[in-house]
Formats: structure tokens, sequence, C-alpha cells
């Protein structure tokens, strides 16, 4: 029986997860007067590229390395656990839309479809994103942590949209392109672990 993970895939998830959490740090935080903080990151490129080297189990880094983040500071920690979900589900469904119908090498989108494939599949994992995080910042953070009402939750959203489509579209337009450069360089190297 096929082992589903080899140690070089458990590897290199752990590698992910350790550079999703460090990319956490490449952030500015931008306060707003009422329901919390926004912020530009570059983090939601490594974790839409997560998915896009690892398939769905990439979701597993992106979620495990943007929580432990969250748990690095007091103000984020009760948040850790919807961080895990969210980002996670990010890296998730950029995974599963790049590797959709396939099974085997990591590699296969290379083959059929190659960039124009991730790229697609970074589209579908941001909007997961921000339709879980928008929800968050709705229901979670605005009507349960700081309760408003649901339309007052809704109004302070629009603070929130000009970094996360700055977030969004920087993770669209740099993921892909490094996930074509460093398939590559795993394959050429013999690095390529199996996908589960």
């Amino acid at each position: 029986m096929k082992e589903r993970f080899s140690s070089r895939h458990v590897a290199f998830l752990g590698m992910m997860t350790a550079l999703v959490f460090v990319s956490n740090y490449a952030r500015i935080v931008i306060p707003v007067s009422i329901g919390g903080n926004t912020s530009f990151t570059l983090a939601n490129i490594v974790c839409v590229l997560s998915g896009l080297l690892f398939g769905p189990a990439g979701g597993l880094a992106s979620g495990l390395g943007s929580a432990l983040y969250d748990l690095t500071f007091p103000a984020y920690a009760s948040e850790a656990w919807l961080t895990f979900i969210n980002k996670g589900l990010m890296g998730l469904a950029a995974g599963l839309a790049a590797y959709a119908g396939r099974r085997g090498h990591l590699d296969l989108p290379m083959k059929k479809g190659g960039y124009p494939r991730f790229l697609a599949s970074a589209v579908v994992g941001c909007i997961v994103y921000y339709i879980l995080y928008f929800a968050k910042n709705i229901w979670y953070n605005g009507m349960l942590v700081e309760g408003l009402t649901f339309q007052a939750s809704l109004a302070i959203l629009p603070l929130k949209v000009s970094a996360s489509i700055f977030n969004s579209v920087i993770a669209i337009v740099a993921a892909p392109p490094l996930a074509v450069v460093l398939l590559s360089a795993l394959r050429r190297s013999h690095l390529l672990p199996e996908r589960g």
C-alpha cells in the first residue's frame, strides 16, 4: 500500500508552513476606527503558493503558518482558530482548483494547463478567502466582538476593501509565476514529491 504522504512531502509542507509564518511579518497594519485593523500583507502570496505547489494539502501549511503567526501576538491570538480556517481554505481552494481531477506528481498542472491553470486557481483561492474574511468581519468582529448591528457592521466593511483588493491582486499576480518557477526547479533537481 502506497503512503499518502512521503517524508519528503511532509518536510516540504513543514517548510511551507514556516514560510507562511514568516511572510506574515511583511505587513503594514492600518487602524480602522471601528471594527479592528486591516493590513497590507504579503502572506497571501505564500498561502496561495502553498496550494499551487502542494495541492489541497498546501491548505494545511497556509492555515497552520498563519494561525501560528496570530498566536505570537496577543491582539490576534483569540482569532487564531478563525485564521487557521480562513487561510487554510484559501490554500485548499487554490490547491483543489490547480489539481482538480489529477493524481500523482505535483507538476501535472504544469504539463496540462501550466500558468493559466495556476492563475485561475489563485483567483479561486483569493475569492474563497475574501468571502470568508468579509463574513468574519461582519459577523464575528462586527456583531459578536464589537456588538454592532448587521447594518453597522456591513457599513464598516468598505474600510477594509482597499487593503483586501491590494492583497488579493498581489497574490494573484505573484503566486502563479512563482509556482511555475519553483515546480520547474524541483522537477529538474528530482526533488518533486508525489501528491497524495
